[in-house]
């Protein structure tokens, strides 16, 4: 048993190590941009979280679409059926395509409800104009998805972490550049961050599709930008694992965005706050969806490979990793809970309000990681439909409406909106571990032939 965990561990952290340092690198760059223009003050920082708020629960939608590609790629992998890899390439990258231009379009069309959502109208004013440059960001960006999934489920995942961390720390450059008005460029303050995220994500879309178009690791499934012979099952069935893990995404990240609107009633030091301590909690949050990545990888695999033992070793040994992480973060979060906050802002009325969140976000982080790893391991066993359930009821029945009782009916404010997403986030870990024990277990009762169904 421990040969077992140690080899799960070790096979397991090679494939998540560069996933998590590719997500820590877009997370940072979040941090980062935070950092640089809370410096101009608690107004553009709140823009700049209710513009994210918008912005991320589609673009969160788009990662959904788009990581339909990885399950199916690694099953694929597992039959070791490289025509059918070529297949699942080429109709991911027409479908995270013409998701992307959707979603462009969606935002384009209804950022003027921002005007309507009981916002600080300075607020509204500043956000606006970032979120329409961040708005052009999509279509790279899911182009750079489309060739990440694939790689990431051939079990390549280092070559997404170089581009990431290379593109993050431009971006970084660009936010010094252009925000502040350095090496004689105009000072654009709030929209030079949202220029420097376009700039940075057109590069990594660039960068991956040459390397990986070109690369002769790849050269063995003929990769193709063009659909000349459609397969509507494949569509259907990447769509049936895409589509869903979308609005796992939105009903999760959705969550906290409606949170980032209720704190906005609540004022503007209440949404600063807000966005650093949900800023500091991504950074644990999208190392766990490493783990997350890996388990899904796994399990697809060993699913492929009918070799169903070791899929559930692989899938418990994720969950283990990310509880060991996630309470080394919950210790960082309460020790440094005042230093943090002071990092992005000198307001200390937001450090004392986002110190106090950080509290509760130590409290969430075995759980947040928990079920982000739930996720990516029953989506490696393309089951979407009841996880997808799962996330809608813990968050939208159950979190969000505590929170606005905590918060506007008996009084708690901004902290009784997070403990809220603390109840949600609970429900949902719980479940989700659930649910790989109790499905894993069946499939290891069943027949071969049955299994193969899958």
């Amino acid at each position: 048993m421990i040969n077992n965990f140690k080899s799960n561990f070790s096979k397991t952290f090679s494939l998540a190590f560069p996933v998590m340092l590719s997500q820590l690198g877009q997370v940072l760059v979040g941090v980062a941009d935070s950092m640089m223009v809370g410096r101009l003050g608690a107004e553009p920082l709140a823009a700049a979280s209710l513009a994210n708020s918008i912005f991320f629960v589609v673009l969160m939608f788009g990662i959904g679409v788009s990581m339909a590609i990885t399950p199916l790629v690694a099953m694929a992998d597992g039959k070791n059926n490289p025509k059918r890899i070529s297949r699942l390439f080429n109709h991911g990258f027409t479908i995270n395509w013409i998701t992307g231009t959707m979603l462009f379009f969606l935002i384009v069309l209804g950022s003027p409800l921002l005007y309507h959502l009981n916002q600080p109208e300075e607020v509204v004013v500043l956000g606006i104009p970032y979120l329409a440059i961040i708005t052009l960001s999509l279509l790279p960006f899911m182009i750079f998805q489309t060739f990440k999934q694939f790689a990431e489920g051939l079990s390549q995942t280092r070559q997404a972490m170089y581009i990431t961390l290379l593109c993050n720390a431009v971006n970084i450059f660009l936010n010094w550049v252009l925000i502040y008005g350095n090496l004689g460029a105009p000072a654009l303050g709030l929209n030079g961050a949202g220029w420097a995220t376009l700039i940075s994500r057109v590069l990594m879309a660039l960068m991956i599709g040459y390397y990986i178009m070109k690369s002769r690791r790849y050269a063995p499934f003929e990769l193709s930008f063009k659909l000349k012979k459609p397969s509507f099952p494949m569509v259907s069935k990447m769509l049936k694992i895409g589509v869903p893990t979308g609005f796992q995404f939105i009903f999760e990240v959705g969550a906290f965005s409606s949170a980032a609107i209720m704190m906005g009633w609540i004022g503007v030091n209440a949404l600063a706050a807000h966005q650093i301590a949900i800023n500091l909690a991504s950074i644990s949050y999208m190392m766990a969806s490493g783990l997350s990545t890996a388990a899904m990888v796994r399990v697809g695999n060993q699913l492929g490979r009918k070799d169903i033992p070791t899929l559930r070793e692989a899938g418990f040994t994720s969950f283990v990793m990310v509880a060991m992480f996630m309470s080394l973060t919950a210790v960082i979060f309460v020790l440094f809970r005042e230093f943090l906050p002071s990092l992005y802002i000198d307001d200390m009325d937001v450090i004392k309000m986002s110190a106090s969140l950080l509290v509760i976000a130590a409290l969430f982080q075995l759980s947040d990681g928990i079920q982000v790893v739930g996720l990516g391991a029953l989506r490696g066993m393309a089951d979407v439909r009841v996880p997808t359930i799962v996330t809608l009821v813990a968050y939208w029945v159950i979190g969000l409406p505590l929170g606005y009782v905590f918060a506007f009916v008996i009084g708690m404010l901004e902290v009784g909106i997070w403990y809220g997403l603390l109840i949600g986030l609970t429900v949902t870990g719980i479940m989700l571990l659930y649910r790989f024990h109790a499905l894993s277990a069946k499939l290891l009762r069943q027949s071969s032939p049955q299994v193969s169904a899958l």
